[in-house]
């Protein structure tokens, strides 16, 4: 039976979170901070588990919600947090506090379909070794960074804030057909492609300029793409996008 333990932190509480694993070979996982900053990467020490980790709360407010459904093989996790708070934001927006931080653990050796929201905190998904379906990353006005695993195939990608930067890495080895969106309100938006995918990238920004790495041919206004896309089996479309800030794209 799953315990919980509850240790105090100057007036925020720490939830410790451990799901066990009951054979599932596939996860839908919804994580949702309200306000606080969420950080999501892999188990390390093969713990036969779904997820562990530490979320964090106010004092006054009630334990995160969660849910844990298993069947035939496919785990169904939401977490989300009762918080009605708003995060404290300072400028630059790399400088944005929330009060709670949650630090959550997936086993790698499960494929997963990962939504992952806070309404202003900072995302931060470090999803190498993992293999995936679909990645959604949401904040209100924190910065996301998403790093991606090698050797994905017809992977679907969203990294989305109101106000704060975005930097996404994707993986190498890219199989099929993948897609990646990366949008800011106001923020820097860039990505890192490695060499060897074939890209088309269609990058705009209200305000700020459009940077993409030449080894991409420049087919249209605010279009680019590598010389092999066309006739590539395996390839990825970008697009990148910023209301007032910076979009670059690298090619690593």
């Amino acid at each position: 039976m799953k315990t919980q333990t509850v240790v105090s932190k100057k007036k925020v509480l720490t939830y410790n979170l451990s799901e066990p694993l009951c054979e599932a070979t596939t996860a839908k996982v919804d994580i949702d901070t309200a306000s606080g900053n969420l950080t999501i990467d892999t188990l390390t020490d093969g713990e036969p588990v779904l997820a562990s980790g530490t979320l964090e709360y106010v004092e006054n407010q009630q334990m995160p919600t969660r849910s844990v459904d298993i069947s035939n093989g496919r785990a169904t996790l939401t977490l989300k947090s009762t918080s009605l708070g708003k995060p404290l934001f300072r400028l630059p927006w790399s400088g944005c506090i929330a009060a709670t931080d949650w630090q959550i653990h997936l086993n790698p050796d499960v494929q997963a379909d990962i939504t992952a929201r806070s309404g202003g905190g900072n995302v931060k998904l470090n999803l190498a070794g993992m293999t995936l379906t679909r990645v959604m990353a949401d904040s209100g006005g924190g910065n996301l960074d998403v790093i991606l695993p090698d050797n994905t195939t017809n992977l679907s990608v969203t990294a989305k804030t109101g106000g704060g930067n975005v930097t996404v890495h994707l993986g190498s080895g890219m199989k099929g057909n993948n897609i990646l969106t990366a949008t800011s309100g106001a923020g820097i938006v860039e990505v890192h492609i490695p060499s060897g995918i074939a890209a088309r990238i269609y990058a705009t920004s209200g305000w700020g300029k459009e940077t993409v790495a030449s080894r991409f041919n420049h087919i249209d206004k605010h279009v680019y793409q590598s010389p092999d896309f066309d006739r590539a089996v395996d390839k990825v479309e970008i697009t990148v996008q910023s209301g007032a800030g910076n979009v670059v794209v690298n090619a690593i």
